[in-house]
């Protein structure tokens, strides 16, 4: 069964970089453009991408503060697993590693989900390092876009 898995260090403290992905006020900033709440641990929370007509229900399985985020997402359709660790690093840095399995589609589904988290890592890491929206998600498929870029 084929992973996706993407890393990357982002110099922030971890407490920031996993408030960045439960809160989604920050998250959409980078990634999504809107939540419908924070992810806690028992709860189905929608994610959409307006831009490209799209949204998807995170349902948060397991939550260990600072440490980890387990969510299924895709469901019912195309359900699989995206799993987010952390791991603090010395002088304020965070080591993020997101993995997402149970691929319905294969192989091919699975080397467009790496490619996607990469692409979130790299946007996360402007973000919270720079403070700049980079548009990574949004740049990605110009001509899939359902709403103009403002």
């Amino acid at each position: 069964m084929p992973v996706a898995r993407a890393q990357m260090t982002i110099r922030k403290p971890v407490t920031e970089v996993f408030r960045s992905l439960i809160d989604p006020a920050i998250t959409s900033h980078f990634w999504f453009s809107r939540g419908a709440g924070p992810l806690e641990a028992g709860k189905k929370i929608r994610w959409d991408w307006e831009m490209y007509g799209v949204h998807t229900i995170a349902d948060v399985k397991e939550i260990e503060q600072n440490k980890r985020i387990l969510i299924e997402w895709n469901g019912p359709e195309n359900p699989s697993f995206v799993e987010w660790t952390f791991e603090a690093k010395g002088n304020g840095q965070t080591f993020v590693t997101v993995k997402n399995w149970g691929f319905s589609g294969g192989v091919d589904e699975a080397i467009n989900s790496t490619e996607g988290f990469t692409y979130l890592l790299a946007a996360m890491k402007f973000y919270l390092e720079h403070g700049i929206e980079p548009n990574l998600v949004m740049d990605y498929a110009p001509d899939a876009r359902v709403v103009p870029k403002a």
